[in-house]
C-alpha cells in the first residue's frame, strides 16, 4: 500500500511574531525540512525523527498547536518524566521486529570498547574436584546452579557441589547411594510438602532409582550462599529407563523426566505421607497407554530409535515442549493437577516445509541438519512467538504455536499449530566484515542502517554443539574451535535496544532485528550455561519488555556463567553507558571524542547520547578492572570527556515557526527543548523508574494482630536513587554556567535573533523545571528515610482515618511532584514531631534535624507550631491554674497566632481542645478568630455573604472553611456554659474563677469585628433555641444580621422588631412590622393584621429622635393597610361560612385570601361584588374614597333588599329589626361618612321600606330611632323630612304624607324634650340642645302647616301643644 507524499508546509524563517532583536550575524541558509513517507507498518517503534531517541511525545513538543502551557515548574518536569516513562514503555515487542521472514543483521565490533558483552572473571575448578575426578570409573557429568553461584559434578555414584566464587570452597557431597548417576536437576518443591528450611529439591537420577534430596540455600557472609542437604527418604524405582533428561515447572513444582529407553514423558509425583495403595513417590506415563504404563519394565524389549534429548517448560502459557533425537518438537498442554495433553508435533520435515517459503535453498539448511536445542519465549516477552530452536548449522528458528483450525473444527489433530515465523542466519566468520562494519565510504553511501541482502551462506556456526537463549534475546552458541572439539568458541549476541527503539529514517530499515554480537574464545568445551542475575524483564507485557536502556540504572546488568571442563567463565552484559565510557576512554582523548560521539549520535540519536554521556559524567559507567572486579569508572579524564560530550553535543532548542501564526498560545510554547533536555529527562526517569509510580508504604498484619508498616521499595534502593540524583544535582550545579538553559541571564547576551532568545527562554524553563524536580526528589527520599527511622506503625495509627487512606494511596510521584503529596508528608512530619514531644524529646532538636534533612517538609512555620505544642504540653504539666501555666498558655497562643495562616485544621482543633480542657477559653476563641482571618485575608467570605450567597461562586469555599473553624468556638461556648451552669457567679461579692473566665470568653466574642463569625454565632444561637440570648446582645451586628436574614425569613424579621421594641426603638419596630405585613412570606391574614395593629400602636408611641413627618407618614400607611386588611378579613370570614361554595372551592378561595393583603380593586371586583357582600362593598367604597352617589345608593338599596329577604326566609328576627341593626352597624363602621352613609338618601329609603315592607310591624318610629341611636341630630333629620313632606312623592303622596308628618312631630318632640332636659336657651331665634341648634320659629311654622294638612286628631292636638310650647320658649317663657 502506498501513500502520497505530504506537501510540506512552507517554513517561515525569521517570522516576526514579535519585534525581532537586531541580528549580530548573518544566519546561514536554512535547509528545507525532509518529510518521510508514511508506512503501513504495525510496529510499535516510535516514528523516526532527527535527533529523536525515545523522545517524550508531549513535553515541550511543538509538533501540534495546543493551549498555552500554564503548568508550574514541578508539574512541567513531572510531565516530562511521565512522558519519557510512557515512551520507554512503548518499546517494540519481539513480534514487531522478529516477524515473518529472514534476517542476518549483526554488528560485530572491531574493538573491545564497543563489545556488548565482557568476560568479567574466570573461576578455576577446585583441586578437590580433580582429585575425585581422577577416581572415576564409569561416568562424570558437570553442571551449574548459576543463580546461587554453585557448580556441581557427578562422579559415578557421587554428587559434589561447591561455591565457585570462593577461593577454597568446601565440597558438599551426596554419596549415600550405590548407583551411577545419569542426570541431575535443581527444582522448586511444591508448597506445603517439606519443611520451610528446604527451599529447593535436587532430583538425582541413577541407573536404578530417582532420588529427591532437599537443599537449603541460605545467605552467608560476604553475600554468598551456604548449602545444606536434607534426606527426604523419597525415591522411585526406574530400572531399565536410563533417565537422562529431567525438567520441572517452577510455578507448580511438577517434575518430568525421560530417558534413552523410549520416547515417553514421565512425571514424578510425591507427597508427605504414604496412603493406601500409594507410596510417597510415584510416576505417571503421559504418552503411553495405561496398560503399558502398568507393565513391568525388564529392559529386554526393543528400544525405540527416537528418544527425548531436551525438555523445557513455559509456565507463562502452561506449555511443555520436548525435543527428540530425530529433531521433532512436541508440545503439550499442562493442566492441574497432573494433566499433560498432547497439543502439536513439529517434525523436522515440517520445519523444512515452513522455511522453504521464506528463503531459497542454502547450505545452512541441509537435509542432514538437526536441532541442537530449544528455548522458550515467555508470554511476557512475545505474544506470537513461543519457541526458539537452534540448528546444528547455527540458524535460529523462531516458532509460534497458535490454536489449530482443525482442532477447533472438531478434527483429530492437536490443539496447536506450530509454524516457523522467522529464520535468523548466522553471522560472518570471525575476522570477516559484518554487514554493519563497512568502510566510511560505504557508510556514507548507504546510511548506517542499510546493508546488503541477507547473508544465508555464512558457515561460522556450523557444527554448533550447544546453544541457549535467555530473555530479552541473549543468544549463546558454542562451536568447536578445532577438529577434535576439545575447545569451543562462543558466539554471543543480543538485541541492540537503542537502535531497535530508534529505527532509521529509511522505510526499508524499519523493524530490523538489530543485534550486536561478539566472538569469544573459551578454554575447554562448554558443559553448561546459566543465568547468574535475575531473569530480565523491563515490563510485564511484550511491549516494553526488552528495553534494556530503560533499566540500565535501575537493575544490575545481566550476568551469565559458562561451565567448561577447565573452569567457570562469567560473562557480563555491558550496558550502553558502559560501552560509551569505554569508547571515549580508548578514543584517544579530545581528538577522538568527536568521532565516537558522532557515531553514538548516528546510531542512537542525540537525546540518548546526551543521557548516556550525562550518566558517565555522573559516575554510572562500569568496567572490569585488572583484578577482575566490576567497578565504577572514576577516571577524571573519562568523566571530563563525558562532560564535554554532554555540553558540546547536546544540541539546541528549536522553534517550530510553522505555528508562530497560531495565537492560541505564547511563542515560548512552540519551542521544542534541546536533546540535552531530553537526555536529562531520560537519565532522571531511568533513575527513578522503579519508585516513581510505586506506593510508599504497605500495611500488613503481624501474627499477633498488630499493624506492620513496611516500605514498598527497599530503603537501600531509594538511598541508591538519592545518591545518584545527588551526583546529578552536583554535576548540573558545577557546570550550569556552561550549559545553555542553565547559564542564567547572561546567556541571553549571546543570542542573535528574537527567535533564538525565545528558544533559549523555553530551554531554560524546561531545564530549570527538571533541576527543581531533582531537588524535590532528593528531599522527598530524605523524608521517606526519616519516616522509616521512626516507629512508622505508631505514627500511622496516630493519624485520622482519611489521612491514613491518603498515605496508603500516596506514591513517590505524588510525594515528589504534587501539592497533595506534600501536604500528606507534612501531616506525617507533624505526627513524627508530636510523637517525639510526647516521648519527652526537645522540639528544637527534632525540628532542626527535620529541617536539615528535608527542609521543605518542615518549614519555619512548622517549627513555631511544634514549639507552641511544646508550650501547651509544659502548661499542662505545670497546671493550667498556676501562674506559670497561664504564662505558657499565652506564649503558645502567641506562637499559634504568628503562624495562623498556615495552621492546619487538625492542629487548630487539637489546640482548641487543649485550651478548652485547661479552661483557657478566651485564648481558644481568639486563636480561631485569628486563623479564620488569616485564611481569608481578602474577606471573600463576607462579600459572598453580602451578595446573597450565589451558588457556584469560588468565594463559597472560603466561607465554608471559616464556618468549620467557627464550630470550634461553638464547642468552647458550650463548654463554658456547661461548666458555669450551677455554679455561683460571685462569692462574697467577688467573681469566681469560672465566672471570670466566662466573662473573658464572652468579651472576646463581643469585641470581635469578624462579621462572618458574628453571623455564624447568631445562627448557632437560634439553632440552639437561645432567642433571649440573641435579643440580649447589644451590638450593631445583631441588627445587620437580622436585617439580612429578615429578607428571607419571617422568624428573623419577627426577632428584628422585637429587638427594636426591647430597646424602645418603636419607630423602627413599627417599620419592620409594616414590612412583615406587606411581605410575601407565608403569613396568615390574621398575623398580618396583628402586625399592623401592633405597628399602629408602636408608631403612635413617642420615639425620641424621630420627627413628626416620617412618623405621620408611617402611621397613615399603617392605618390604610390595616383598614384594607380588616375588609379582607371580613371577606375571608364571610366566604368561609358561605354555603353557596363547595368545600374545594371554599378552600381555594380562602387560601388566596388568607395571605398577602390584596388591593381594594381586586377585593371588590373578584370577591365582594361577585359574592354580593353589599355591606363590604360599602366599606370598600369608604376605604377607596369612592363618592359616586348612584353607586352608593344602589349598594344601600341592594343591602336592604338582601337583609330583608334573608331575614324573611329565615323567619327570625323580624326584618325591620335586622335592617335596623345592619344600618346602625354600618353607620358606626363608616363613621357616618357623608359619602358612604348619606342620611339624605338613607332616611327616605328606610321610610319607604318601612311603609312598603314593614307597615304595621314594629314601633311606629323605628326608622327615626335608628338615626337617633347613631347620634344624628334633629337639625339633620328635620330638613330631610320637611322636603319629603312638601315634595309629595310616592309612596308618601296624598294622605300618606301624614306618615311623614307624624315622624316630623316625633322628631320635634324629641328635640324639644332633649332641649328642655339640657336647660337649653333660646338665642337669636334658635334653640340649642343635644341635637344642635334648630330654628325654633321654622319648627313652629312647620308644625302649623302639619296641623292644617290632615293630621289625625290626636296628633293635631299634640302638634298644637308642642307648637305652643315652642312659641313660649321663643318669647322667653317656660
Amino acid at each position: 500500500m502506498s501513500f502520497a507524499v505530504q506537501t510540506p508546509q512552507r517554513p517561515l524563517p525569521g517570522a516576526y511574531f514579535q519585534t525581532p532583536a537586531p541580528a549580530r550575524y548573518q544566519p546561514g541558509a536554512r535547509s528545507q525540512p525532509s518529510f518521510a513517507r508514511q508506512t503501513s507498518s504495525s510496529s510499535l517503534a516510535p516514528a523516526s525523527t532527527p535527533n529523536a531517541s525515545l523522545r517524550p511525545t508531549s513535553s515541550g513538543d511543538a509538533s501540534q498547536p495546543a493551549a498555552a502551557d500554564t503548568l508550574k515548574p514541578i508539574e512541567r518536569a513531572a510531565r516530562a518524566i511521565n512522558d519519557t516513562l510512557a515512551q520507554e514503555a512503548r518499546f517494540p515487542d519481539l513480534d514487531s521486529y522478529v516477524g515473518q521472514g529472514i534476517s542476518s543483521d549483526y554488528d560485530i565490533p572491531s574493538t573491545t570498547a564497543w563489545a556488548p558483552f565482557q568476560r568479567s572473571k574466570i573461576f578455576d575448578i577446585p583441586d578437590k574436584v580433580f582429585e575425585q575426578y581422577n577416581q572415576a570409573q564409569v561416568s562424570t557429568m558437570m553442571g551449574l546452579f548459576a543463580e546461587f553461584n554453585h557448580a556441581w559434578i557427578t562422579i559415578d555414584n557421587a554428587f559434589y557441589l561447591w561455591d565457585y566464587t570462593q577461593p577454597n570452597p568446601e565440597l558438599v557431597g551426596f554419596e549415600d547411594q550405590p548407583y551411577t548417576i545419569t542426570a541431575v536437576k535443581l527444582v522448586l518443591p511444591r508448597p506445603g510438602v517439606f519443611v520451610p528450611a528446604i527451599t529447593h529439591l535436587l532430583v538425582v537420577a541413577t541407573t536404578a532409582e530417582l532420588i529427591l534430596v532437599g537443599l537449603s540455600f541460605q545467605p552467608a557472609a560476604g553475600g554468598n550462599k551456604s548449602v545444606s542437604l536434607y534426606a527426604t527418604h523419597m525415591s522411585l524405582s526406574i530400572k531399565g529407563m536410563d533417565v537422562t533428561t529431567i525438567e520441572a515447572s517452577p510455578s507448580s513444582g511438577r517434575i518430568f523426566f525421560s530417558g534413552h529407553a523410549d520416547n515417553d514423558i514421565y512425571e514424578l509425583t510425591y507427597q508427605q505421607e504414604e496412603k493406601w495403595f500409594q507410596g510417597r513417590c510415584a510416576k505417571i506415563n503421559h504418552t503411553s497407554t495405561r496398560f503399558a504404563a502398568l507393565a513391568p519394565s525388564f529392559g529386554l524389549a526393543p528400544r525405540s530409535q527416537e528418544y527425548i534429548v531436551q525438555m523445557v517448560v513455559d509456565d507463562s502459557r502452561s506449555l511443555f515442549y520436548t525435543l527428540s533425537s530425530s529433531s521433532t518438537i512436541r508440545a503439550f498442554q499442562m493442566t492441574p493437577p497432573n494433566g499433560l495433553e498432547f497439543a502439536v508435533m513439529q517434525r523436522l520435515s515440517d520445519t523444512f516445509s515452513n522455511i522453504t517459503h521464506m528463503t531459497s535453498p542454502t547450505d545452512l539448511l541441509p537435509p542432514n541438519m538437526t536441532l541442537v536445542s530449544i528455548s522458550t519465549i515467555p508470554a511476557r516477552e512475545a505474544s506470537k512467538l513461543h519457541l526458539m530452536a537452534t540448528t546444528s548449522t547455527g540458524c535460529r528458528l523462531f516458532l509460534s504455536a497458535t490454536p489449530s483450525y482443525r482442532y477447533m473444527s472438531g478434527g483429530s489433530s492437536g490443539k496447536l499449530s506450530m509454524q516457523v515465523q522467522h529464520v535468523r542466519f548466522p553471522p560472518p566468520r570471525p575476522g570477516a566484515q559484518s554487514t554493519q562494519q563497512r568502510s566510511p565510504a560505504q557508510a556514507r553511501d548507504v546510511g548506517p542502517y542499510q546493508g546488503p541482502s541477507v547473508d544465508t551462506r555464512s558457515m561460522a556456526l556450523v557444527n554448533t554443539r550447544k546453544a541457549r537463549r535467555f530473555p530479552p534475546g541473549y543468544f549463546l552458541c558454542f562451536v568447536p574451535r578445532d577438529s577434535q572439539g576439545r575447545n569451543h568458541t562462543l558466539f554471543i549476541s543480543s538485541p541492540d535496544s537503542g537502535r531497535i527503539a530508534r529505527p532509521p529514517d529509511s522505510p526499508q530499515a524499519m523493524n530490523r532485528y538489530q543485534e550486536h554480537s561478539l566472538w569469544m574464545d573459551i578454554e575447554g568445551h562448554a558443559e553448561d550455561i546459566g543465568l547468574v542475575s535475575p531473569p530480565f524483564g523491563a515490563a510485564s507485557t511484550p511491549v516494553g519488555f526488552g528495553n534494556e536502556l530503560a533499566v540500565q540504572f535501575d537493575s544490575p546488568a545481566s550476568e551469565l556463567a559458562i561451565l567448561t571442563n577447565t573452569g567457570i567463565h562469567t560473562i557480563r552484559r555491558r550496558r550502553l553507558v558502559d560501552i560509551f565510557a569505554a569508547a571515549i576512554r580508548y578514543s584517544g582523548g579530545p581528538e577522538g571524542l568527536e568521532g565516537e560521539t558522532r557515531r553514538f549520535v548516528r546510531l542512537y540519536g542525540r537525546g540518548e547520547t546526551a543521557a548516556t554521556a550525562l550518566a558517565v559524567a555522573c559516575g554510572q559507567g562500569l568496567d572490569v578492572t585488572a583484578d577482575s572486579r566490576v567497578a565504577r569508572v572514576t577516571d577524571p579524564e573519562v568523566l571530563g570527556l563525558a562532560r564535554k560530550a554532554f555540553i558540546e553535543f547536546g544540541g539546541k532548542p528549536t522553534l517550530n515557526e510553522n505555528f508562530v501564526v497560531d495565537q492560541t498560545r505564547p511563542a515560548i510554547d512552540n519551542v521544542r527543548p534541546s536533546p540535552r533536555h531530553e537526555g536529562v529527562a531520560l537519565y532522571v526517569s531511568r533513575l527513578v523508574r522503579s519508585v516513581w509510580k510505586a506506593p510508599i508504604i504497605q500495611e500488613t498484619v503481624s501474627p499477633t494482630g498488630g499493624l506492620v508498616v513496611r516500605p514498598v521499595v527497599g530503603l537501600q534502593k531509594i538511598q541508591m536513587v538519592q545518591r545518584d540524583l545527588a551526583k546529578l544535582q552536583e554535576f548540573l550545579n558545577e557546570n550550569k554556567s556552561f550549559i545553555e538553559g542553565l547559564a542564567g541571564p547572561e546567556s541571553l547576551m549571546r543570542v542573535g535573533s528574537k527567535q533564538e532568545e525565545v528558544a533559549l527562554q523555553a530551554e531554560h524553563r524546561a531545564l530549570h523545571s527538571l533541576v527543581l524536580l531533582i531537588s524535590d526528589i532528593i528531599e522527598g527520599i530524605s523524608f521517606v528515610l526519616v519516616l522509616f527511622d521512626e516507629r512508622v506503625d505508631e505514627i500511622i495509627l496516630s493519624l485520622p482515618d482519611n489521612t491514613r487512606q491518603q498515605i496508603r494511596r500516596l506514591t513517590y510521584e505524588g510525594l515528589f511532584a504534587t501539592n497533595e503529596g506534600k501536604d500528606v508528608a507534612k501531616e506525617l512530619v507533624k505526627a513524627i514531631v508530636n510523637r517525639n514531644i510526647a516521648n519527652g524529646s526537645n522540639v528544637d532538636t527534632i525540628a532542626d534535624a527535620l529541617r536539615r534533612r528535608c527542609g521543605s517538609f518542615c518549614s519555619a512555620d512548622d517549627v513555631k507550631i511544634f514549639k507552641a505544642q511544646e508550650q501547651l504540653k509544659k502548661a499542662s504539666e505545670a497546671g493550667a491554674d498556676s501562674e506559670m501555666g497561664r504564662r505558657l498558655l499565652n506564649e503558645s497562643l502567641g506562637l499559634f497566632q504568628q503562624v495562623a495562616g498556615s495552621l492546619s485544621m487538625e492542629h487548630l482543633q487539637g489546640a482548641v481542645e487543649q485550651y478548652t480542657g485547661m479552661q483557657f477559653y478566651a485564648g481558644a476563641i481568639q486563636l480561631v478568630l485569628s486563623v479564620a482571618k488569616e485564611r481569608d485575608r481578602g474577606n471573600s467570605a463576607s462579600s459572598w455573604l453580602h451578595d446573597g450567597k450565589p451558588p457556584g461562586d469560588p468565594r463559597e469555599a472560603a466561607y465554608t472553611i471559616r464556618v468549620r473553624m467557627y464550630e470550634f468556638i461553638h464547642f468552647v461556648v458550650s463548654n463554658v456554659d456547661q461548666i458555669s451552669r450551677g455554679q455561683p457567679e460571685t462569692i462574697d461579692g467577688v467573681l469566681t474563677l469560672t465566672a471570670k473566665r466566662k466573662h473573658e470568653a464572652y468579651n472576646v466574642i463581643d469585641n470581635s469585628d469578624d462579621e462572618v463569625f458574628q453571623y455564624n454565632l447568631y445562627d448557632w444561637f437560634l439553632a440552639q433555641g437561645w432567642v433571649d440570648r440573641l435579643l440580649a446582645i447589644s451590638s450593631d451586628y445583631v441588627v445587620s444580621y437580622l436585617q439580612t436574614k429578615a429578607a428571607d425569613s419571617p422568624s428573623h424579621a419577627d426577632l428584628l422588631w422585637r429587638y427594636h421594641a426591647q430597646r424602645e426603638q418603636y419607630f423602627d419596630a413599627a417599620t419592620v412590622q409594616l414590612q412583615l405585613a406587606k411581605s410575601e412570606f407565608r403569613l396568615g391574614l390574621d398575623k398580618r393584621i396583628e402586625y399592623l395593629s401592633q405597628a399602629k400602636a408602636n408608631a403612635s408611641t413617642f420615639a425620641p429622635g424621630i420627627s413628626r413627618q416620617p412618623k405621620q407618614l408611617l402611621l397613615h400607611e399603617i392605618s390604610e393597610l390595616l383598614e384594607v386588611g380588616n375588609i379582607q378579613g371580613d371577606i375571608l370570614t364571610r366566604l368561609r361560612s358561605d354555603e353557596r361554595l363547595d368545600s374545594g372551592r371554599r378552600e381555594e378561595v380562602a387560601g388566596r385570601l388568607d395571605g398577602q393583603i390584596l388591593g381594594l380593586t381586586e377585593l371588590f371586583n373578584t370577591y365582594a361584588d361577585q359574592a354580593s357582600y353589599f355591606d363590604i362593598c360599602l366599606l370598600i367604597f369608604q376605604a377607596a374614597d369612592h363618592r359616586n352617589p348612584a353607586d352608593i345608593r344602589a349598594m344601600w338599596q341592594s343591602l336592604l333588599d338582601q337583609i330583608h329577604q334573608e331575614t324573611a326566609d329565615k323567619g327570625e328576627p323580624l326584618p325591620f329589626e335586622a335592617v335596623a341593626e345592619k344600618v346602625r352597624s354600618m353607620g358606626n363602621r363608616l363613621n357616618l361618612s357623608e359619602s358612604t352613609f348619606p342620611v339624605a338618601v338613607l332616611l327616605p329609603m328606610l321610610l319607604s321600606y318601612a311603609h312598603t315592607s314593614q307597615r304595621g310591624v314594629g314601633p311606629a318610629h323605628w326608622v327615626m330611632d335608628i338615626f337617633f341611636d347613631l347620634s344624628i341630630p334633629p337639625s339633620t333629620l328635620l330638613p330631610i323630612l320637611e322636603g319629603m313632606f312638601y315634595n309629595d312623592e310616592a309612596p308618601f303622596a296624598g294622605k300618606n304624607r301624614r306618615i311623614i308628618a307624624t315622624d316630623i312631630l316625633y322628631i320635634a318632640q324629641k328635640w324639644y324634650q332633649d332641649a328642655i332636659t339640657r336647660s337649653a336657651t333660646m338665642s337669636r331665634g334658635k334653640f340649642g340642645g343635644g341635637g344642635g341648634e334648630v330654628d325654633a320659629e321654622s319648627v313652629a311654622a312647620l308644625l302649623g302647616v302639619l296641623m292644617k294638612n290632615g293630621m289625625e286628631e290626636g296628633q293635631v292636638e299634640s302638634c298644637r301643644a308642642l307648637r305652643a310650647q315652642i312659641e313660649r320658649a321663643i318669647r322667653g317663657e317656660r
